[in-house]
């Protein structure tokens, strides 16, 4: 499937690295790394820092004009006349990466994700005390959607051009690179796009039920209307506006996305029409046909049928009429779960692939979206297995896979992610002793706006910046870089995209992770204490 960026543009040749010098390069750097650090010196994790680290993340990917309480120092306000050529407001929302392009789908992602970790793991956020910061990080999305959706069957799909905008080398404070916005309408539809803005909306309009129902009301008409736009004008957004498709091309197609926006919009209304339409259209639109093995911002069919497959575990009154295709929902969910844990059976493509080092593996250009949304499916799954009092049973037979087995590959993948790897390197930015330094991020690696207002113009962040060796003078914290490759080989290199771009989908299903771990973690803690306390009075 989808390949996440599926081609850059080359850099001008000043910084051009030959795949030969970069591959030796590689293969240098991941063995001084390795003989740097023995597993002696591995610390215990802080699910609670990586928590925090990763909601301000988010914080350093804004557009637009910053608030007060805005905690990154070097970041400063950006894109303001955003839409001004088009007539309309498109000021605000995030950068998807190290760039200053607003790409509509995935940043739609980021924003389901988040949600869903908000409502799944409200009361475990909340006890980490980030249960503000996750709601702020949530609406810099939704406000920027509602704006967007400027006509019931028009959404503006993207702010900026990828060609142009790769070609420069600047803070997103000094952006020269076009500006142009494209959108989707009943002429040129795009109902992957609507369909993922409207299960972003649905879900972030229950996060905000109880604080602010006015605010999800308004999120949850914008989802119902962009629903009907994606399924009433059907086609792929990248078909409508040919400059995404180097980037965020929909190789899933638009089925998978209308089936997340129904299943969401059932969740957030409990109609029984949105749940008819996703068991309805089961089969035709490939729901209960497609076994996954990967979730993302392209291809949403796992999380589609982990939604379905919860209504039969929570033993939903409505869904038991709509049993029989729940349960083919189900099954596919359970594959793609099983096969997270290895235990499919039949030949490897039934089964995720595994690092050396225990990392799973997808591809090589940005593996760990791909760690990130299963450590989050697993958590969220076992969960939903234990709330029920169920096993998850997997094709090569044996013991059933308690909950507790999908949470204890969650949390491997993620203390992979903060340094339980053999390069006892944190693939989270600004977490740990030691993580990338020099990520391929504009804002990051140039001097703060804020330190020196001096203009840094297209080319001149090429030379003086880009192709230093230099760690970056900002730090971006929390961010996870695309990580190491299938031998658990990493090159800190500006260059070297592939592994050292970290993008805002990344880090999104990891909140929830972060948030359910260190609640657990907090909880063994305690009991632990308790257990020494008694000891010490006996």
């Amino acid at each position: 499937m989808s390949r996440g960026r599926a081609r850059r543009p080359p850099v001008p040749g000043s910084v051009v690295i030959r795949a030969g010098a970069l591959l030796l390069l590689l293969l240098a750097s991941a063995v001084l790394l390795a003989a740097a650090s023995s597993p002696s010196e591995e610390a215990a994790v802080d699910y609670g820092a990586a928590l925090s680290k990763s909601l301000l993340y988010f914080e350093a990917q804004r557009s637009g004009r910053l608030p007060h309480n805005q905690r990154v120092p070097w970041r400063g306000h950006s894109g303001l006349t955003d839409g001004l050529q088009q007539g309309v407001d498109l000021v605000g929302g995030y950068y998807d990466a190290g760039d200053h392009v607003k790409f509509g789908l995935p940043m739609a992602f980021t924003v389901t994700m988040l949600a869903w970790g908000a409502i799944d793991f409200a009361d475990d956020v909340a006890a980490a005390g980030e249960w503000g910061h996750t709601l702020e990080a949530i609406k810099w999305g939704t406000d920027y959607f509602v704006k967007a959706h400027t006509e019931p069957f028009v959404y503006w799909a993207e702010v900026g051009d990828g060609d142009t905008d790769h070609y420069c080398w600047q803070r997103p404070e000094d952006m020269t690179t076009s500006r142009q916005a494209y959108r989707i309408d009943k002429d040129n539809p795009g109902s992957d796009l609507a369909g993922e803005t409207a299960a972003a909306l649905a879900a972030a309009s229950i996060v905000f039920r109880r604080s602010n129902p006015h605010y999800s009301r308004l999120l949850l008409h914008h989802a119902q209307q962009l629903f009907e736009f994606g399924d009433r004008y059907r086609g792929t957004y990248d078909s409508s506006i040919a400059e995404v498709r180097s980037y965020y091309a929909s190789v899933s197609g638009y089925q998978d996305e209308l089936l997340w926006a129904a299943l969401w919009l059932h969740r957030a209304t409990g109609r029984d029409d949105y749940l008819r339409y996703a068991v309805d259209k089961a089969d035709s639109f490939g729901g209960v046909g497609w076994a996954m093995t990967e979730f993302s911002w392209d291809v949403k069919y796992a999380g589609v049928q982990v939604l379905a497959a919860k209504l039969l575990l929570e033993g939903d009154p409505g869904a038991l009429k709509h049993g029989a295709v729940l349960e083919q929902y189900r099954a596919k969910a359970e594959h793609y779960l099983c096969a997270c844990l290895g235990r499919n059976g039949g030949n490897g493509s039934d089964n995720v692939e595994r690092s050396p080092g225990g990392m799973l593996y997808v591809r090589q250009w940005n593996n760990l979206q791909y760690v990130s949304s299963a450590a989050f499916l697993l958590t969220a799954y076992s969960r939903y297995l234990s709330d029920s009092d169920r096993l998850l049973r997997c094709p090569t037979g044996g013991a059933p896979a308690a909950p507790s087995d999908l949470l204890a590959l969650a949390r491997s993948q993620a203390d992979y992610i903060l340094g339980r790897n053999p390069l006892r390197l944190s693939y989270m930015v600004g977490y740990g002793r030691r993580y990338p330094v020099r990520v391929h991020h504009r804002g990051a690696s140039i001097v703060a706006h804020k330190a020196n207002s001096r203009f840094i113009g297209c080319m001149q962040g090429f030379d003086d910046w880009f192709g230093r060796g230099r760690p970056n003078p900002n730090v971006l914290a929390g961010a996870i870089v695309g990580g190491p490759n299938c031998r658990d080989e990493f090159q800190d290199d500006r260059g070297n995209y592939m592994q050292t771009e970290a993008c805002t989908y990344n880090t999104a299903p990891m909140v929830g992770v972060f948030a359910r771990l260190h609640r657990l973690a907090t909880e063994e803690g305690g009991r632990r204490r308790g257990t020494a306390d008694e000891a010490e009075v006996r």
